[in-house]
């Protein structure tokens, strides 16, 4: 297949790679010209904006976008809008709110296929978690595609009509915020308890057989390896909250009680508000959580 693909940030050039790597072909822009020139050694095949990469595809075009939620991915359809028809094909591949996909769907000529995308950095190597919205032609006819960038066929499915791809990514987030509160908590406790116990080597225990290991356990092992038993500086600061408060708002819409994912939420709010110092040890765990799946940056004493 031949791809444009609008946005080389670092899942973007993840994106841009895979599909690369599995023998398609890659139209590639960025605002960033040492993105694009990075991507054409790499073997895609260079644009100079966005109207060129529709200009450079064929009749039936396919095009992903892997650009920041919000304004910049409505900015980059305004620009499609008159090089594409009912014919080709456009996904979002960022975390946009399924309110906005249900949205450029109805505005949009082309196809337009919403996708969650999970698995952050790592994706590189073992390929993405991929959740589609959209019409259900669009999702067959991006299947080779979407094989690639995901782990594989397992790797992604049809979740439903328009929104429905953002919708269960937004869900996946809220689970995800729960999860690393819990890990926190009970590691808090371990620290805090009566015992002088080895933190990494606890998670490495977990991780062997028992019923809660995880990926993000792994990465709790990573922390207390590269950052010491105590989590050296890490501070007691969580950032985003986007997706989470998207889930908690739809919650209450949906009259669905989701106390562990609200929890988890006001801890991350709570966070950046107290000022304490050193603070609570289950939320510099989430700090450095963030850092291990999604390469965000550490906040530290």
């Amino acid at each position: 297949m031949e791809l444009g693909l609008v946005g080389l940030g670092r899942m973007g050039q993840i994106v841009a790679q895979r599909v690369i790597d599995d023998g398609h072909d890659v139209v590639a822009f960025d605002i960033d010209d040492d993105a694009v020139a990075e991507m054409a050694d790499a073997g895609a095949t260079p644009a100079d904006s966005i109207a060129d990469v529709a200009d450079q595809l064929g009749e039936e075009k396919r095009i992903w976008l892997m650009v920041p939620a919000g304004d910049a991915v409505d900015a980059a359809l305004d620009e499609l809008e008159p090089h594409v028809d009912a014919d080709d094909v456009i996904v979002d591949g960022g975390n946009s709110n399924f309110h906005d996909s249900t949205r450029r769907a109805d505005e949009t000529e082309a196809a337009y296929l919403d996708c969650g995308t999970s698995g952050g950095p790592a994706g590189a190597e073992l390929g993405f978690s991929l959740m589609v919205g959209g019409p259900e032609w669009a999702y067959d006819e991006l299947t080779p595609v979407f094989d690639a960038v995901a782990t594989g066929p397992d790797g992604h499915d049809r979740m439903g009509p328009a929104g429905s791809g953002h919708y269960v990514k937004m869900v996946h987030n809220g689970v995800e915020y729960a999860l690393m509160q819990a890990y926190g908590e009970g590691f808090e406790l371990l620290h805090e308890g009566r015992y002088d116990l080895d933190m990494e080597a606890v998670a490495r225990t977990w991780n062997n057989g028992a019923v809660i290991r995880s990926w993000l356990l792994e990465l709790c092992e990573e922390a207390f390896r590269e950052e010491g038993n105590d989590l050296g500086d890490v501070a007691d600061h969580v950032s985003g909250g986007s997706t989470g408060t998207w889930t908690v708002q739809e919650s209450l819409e949906q009259e669905v009680p989701l106390p562990l994912i609200y929890q988890a939420l006001t801890e991350r709010f709570n966070s950046r508000a107290t000022g304490d110092g050193e603070g609570r040890f289950s939320r510099r765990l989430a700090n450095r959580l963030r850092y291990g799946f999604g390469r965000h940056e550490i906040e530290r004493q």
